[in-house]
C-alpha cells in the first residue's frame, strides 16, 4: 500500500499536467483566432479530458493488478 506523501504527490503530478494541457489549447485555441471564452471552453474540456483519462488508466492499473 503506497504511503500517504506518494498518493498527494502523484495526484499534484497530474493536476499540473492537466493544467500544463490545459495551457497548451489555450493558447493554441487564441493563435488560431478563438475568442477568449472560447479558448476558455478549449482549455477546460482539456483539463477534464486529461483528468478523466488519469482516472480510467488508473481504474485499467487497479484491475489488471487485483
Amino acid at each position: 500500500m503506497p504511503s500517504l506523501a506518494v498518493i498527494l504527490l502523484t495526484t499534484a503530478l497530474v493536476v499540473m499536467v492537466a493544467l500544463l494541457a490545459a495551457v497548451g489549447a489555450a493558447k493554441l485555441a487564441r493563435i488560431e483566432g478563438a475568442t477568449y471564452p472560447a479558448a476558455l471552453r478549449h482549455a477546460a474540456a482539456t483539463f477534464a479530458a486529461v483528468l478523466t483519462l488519469a482516472a480510467a488508466v488508473t481504474a485499467a492499473l487497479a484491475a489488471v493488478r487485483a
